[in-house]
């Protein structure tokens, strides 16, 4: 994930980038399940997405020297963990849209060590073809689910289409730390997770808390914990001088929205705190509200100059990320927005070495706003967002 480039600080945000945590999110609906990674035969709860294509990649064989396909329109933290066991990132070119060029892929395929395939935003990638040409050629594929916790494609749910899967499952929940890696086709019996240590489980339930508080969730909750949490603080400033400095990194980098790679959170497995979040969530609830989010920016956005979202509609078994809109001009929005104080992701962004590989992934990094849709935001925050939305994109000039 890239964050929104926070070079323009409002006074105010006017909601939660990405979900908070509230009571509402434990209330249990019926109906349908929409399809989880959480629920393929295998799988393993780590601290991030990125630690999750790690864990991949070494039980994929990926060896020193050889290559790994990946997509030019990508995030920053999906090429070290290929660096890392040595190989070389290889880019294959996106169309405009943002769906694989099947024919620049099937050139680049004979020879790589791994695929790694992106469903953006959650809108799934036509797996079929895919398949096909990776059992053709014996590549290995990654279906890297960062995007897409929930959803299927074809009658499978999305990461069975991949001999493994990776998932970020900390922009679905509203954890501090989490991913997962996972596997219809494979054991997973060879990852062997460890706990990151007591300092690091009470960062994350207290990371989890904080955010929610400070966008005003949870207030009772934050009353009986403020003098508690300031007495936790005090400690911590004190055991940290005694600490080395090796060992003052309290939590992933996923979790403090950095990009770094740390080879030392490999094997670690999520806080007890965010896994108890994944098991009480209830994952219809926040399925459905993810989705009329989405539906509701589809609305408020219609009709405007310069814009449009970058899918034509949502499908049934799509649960979104964020709300990509595409714009024509994009840096004057997105200024005026984060003025605005509506809270964004551009993903691509740095473009880095993939720059000059496709100039579909060059213009979707830089044209893609990504506007949260997730199911914390409550009904006065989503009006906010969509009333800021119209009025800066109704008076740009076209």
């Amino acid at each position: 994930m890239v964050a929104a480039d926070l070079a323009v600080r409002p006074a105010r945000w006017l909601a939660p980038l990405a979900p908070v945590l509230e009571w509402r999110a434990f209330v249990p609906h019926w109906g349908a399940r929409m399809p989880c990674v959480l629920d393929l035969r295998q799988r393993r709860l780590v601290t991030s997405g990125r630690m999750a294509i790690g864990l991949a990649l070494r039980a994929m064989g990926v060896q020193p020297g050889s290559r790994v396909l990946i997509p030019a329109y990508h995030s920053p933290s999906m090429v070290p963990p290929v660096r890392h066991l040595g190989a070389r990132p290889e880019f294959y070119r996106v169309g405009a849209d943002a769906a694989v060029d099947l024919d620049d892929l099937a050139a680049r395929l004979p020879g790589a060590s791994a695929l790694m395939v992106t469903h953006y935003f959650g809108f799934p990638q036509q797996m079929g073809p895919i398949r096909a040409l990776c059992d053709r050629h014996g590549v290995p594929l990654l279906e890297d689910c960062a995007h897409s916790l929930f959803g299927a494609h074809g009658g499978r749910p999305l990461g069975a289409w991949g001999d493994y899967a990776a998932a970020s499952t900390m922009k679905f929940f509203p954890a501090f730390d989490g991913g997962c890696v996972a596997s219809a086709r494979h054991s997973l019996d060879q990852m062997h997770l460890q706990s990151a240590g007591p300092l690091f489980e009470a960062k994350a339930a207290y990371g989890a808390l904080e955010r929610s508080f400070e966008h005003g969730r949870l207030r009772a909750c934050a009353l009986l914990l403020a003098l508690p949490q300031r007495a936790l603080l005090a400690l911590w400033r004190r055991r940290k001088r005694d600490l080395p400095a090796a060992r003052q990194q309290l939590a992933p980098a996923a979790s403090e929205n950095g990009f770094d790679y740390d080879p030392q959170w490999l094997d670690k497995r999520s806080a007890w705190f965010s896994r108890a979040l994944l098991a009480l969530t209830s994952r219809r609830g926040l399925c459905r509200r993810r989705r009329r989010n989405y539906l509701l920016l589809e609305q408020a956005v219609r009709g405007l100059p310069g814009c449009r979202p970058l899918h034509a509609a949502l499908p049934e078994q799509v649960v979104p990320w964020v709300f990509p809109l595409l714009v024509d001009d994009p840096e004057p929005v997105f200024e005026r927005l984060q003025a605005a104080g509506v809270p964004l992701v551009r993903f691509g962004l740095p473009l880095g070495a993939a720059a000059g590989a496709c100039a579909n992934a060059s213009s979707l990094a830089q044209r893609v706003l990504g506007l949260p849709c997730h199911q914390a935001l409550s009904a006065q925050e989503l009006d906010a967002i969509a009333t800021a939305l119209r009025g800066i994109l109704a008076g740009m000039r076209p």
